[in-house]
């Protein structure tokens, strides 16, 4: 295991505003980290330095105390010396050779030993569950089992760190959640430093100890999957990271509980926000996330935030109802939990509490 430290590090494509701006961020020893955004976003850019597939303009890069690149001091050393494991979006299996074979030509280019080939190539197959297919042809196998293939092949040079290029998004729906608890079970059961990129938020919530938020190059913001899921940082994480309605007001003055009253013009409506609240002034333009299932239908309580509207949607998912309602001006979207009786066109009662209120400055 080591850690990962990213300073200030700036990838440019040409005459191109630069796709990797100024990150930096450092993964402890063992620690499954993902970065996830849009396209575009720089994620990949960031991973493919770290792998020495990409020579940074500027900043540093390091494994433990060890400096990998290092754009002020002319220094890049090339992937194959920095002893990472990396798994491709695509699976990269060679067609013509058995899962064996596909394992072993990393080692076998490198001079292996041959019984040394064989031990290491086993217990790899037997990690991600491939024991037993060692002579099958590799492009034979589901998308699942090949996608274990190149699993296999990263980990069979004993890497320091993974490194994991949206290796799931090839995969239908149903076997993307399997192979997620899967490859999360694998890298805890190891204690590899693991670095993840995806634009999939539920990969990220599920599979990471931290997740970092990337925008146009830059970090957003970086935590643990439930503070960046409850507390987004700004209208662009509470946008990606799951769905919110944003509102747009001013600030009122202080409530109770260090909350914010916010007068919300298109809908009608005064609230008290309670969290991110420190150090909005009176009169400052803010906008308010409320995520939808932290909007209570129907029996909403009485309280500060309780409003009235018309509902013009109901879609019974199973476990819950996604809904629209009409509030003055804006449409809200609520999740309906449990066994509740709604029809479009119905008024309805909303309530949230302040603390599930998120404040957004800016």
């Amino acid at each position: 295991m080591a850690s990962v430290s990213v300073r200030s590090l700036v990838k440019r494509f040409g005459a191109d505003a630069a796709a990797v701006n100024g990150v930096s961020f450092t993964v402890r020893e063992g620690e499954f980290v993902t970065l996830l955004g849009p396209s575009g976003c720089g994620k990949t850019t960031t991973l493919r330095c770290i792998a020495g597939l990409e020579v940074p303009e500027g900043g540093e890069i390091l494994i433990g105390d060890e400096l990998l690149t290092s754009a002020g001091r002319g220094v890049c050393l090339p992937p194959e010396q920095r002893r990472l494991g990396m798994v491709f979006q695509s699976y990269a299996v060679w067609p013509h050779m058995t899962v064996f074979e596909n394992v072993a030509y990393g080692l076998r280019a490198q001079s292996v030993a041959r019984a040394e080939v064989g031990e290491r190539v086993t217990k790899a197959l037997e990690l991600v569950g491939l024991s037993g297919l060692q002579d099958r042809n590799a492009t034979k196998l589901s998308g699942g089992q090949q996608q274990r293939v190149a699993v296999a092949r990263a980990l069979v040079y004993n890497p320091r760190v993974l490194l994991f290029d949206e290796p799931l998004s090839n995969l239908d729906a149903k076997l993307r959640e399997q192979m997620r608890l899967e490859l999360t079970r694998l890298v805890r059961e190891l204690g590899i430093t693991s670095i993840y990129v995806t634009h999939d938020q539920a990969e990220a919530m599920v599979m990471s100890d931290r997740i970092i938020v990337m925008h146009e190059g830059r970090i957003q913001q970086e935590g643990v999957p439930q503070a960046i899921y409850d507390e987004p940082a700004s209208r662009f994480v509470a946008d990606f990271i799951g769905v919110t309605n944003l509102l747009e007001g001013t600030a009122a003055g202080r409530g109770g509980e260090g909350g914010v009253w916010v007068e919300v013009p298109e809908a009608g409506a005064r609230l008290l926000c309670g969290r991110r609240a420190e150090g909005v002034e009176p009169g400052e333009r803010v906008t308010v996330s409320i995520r939808p299932e932290h909007i209570s239908i129907e029996g909403a309580p009485a309280g500060p935030n309780r409003v009235e509207g018309t509902l013009t949607e109901a879609i019974y998912l199973g476990q819950s109802w996604d809904c629209r309602v009409r509030v003055k001006d804006v449409s809200l979207r609520v999740q309906a939990q449990g066994e509740v009786s709604l029809r479009p066109g119905q008024r309805v009662a909303l309530g949230v509490l302040p603390r599930r209120c998120v404040l957004l400055r800016g």
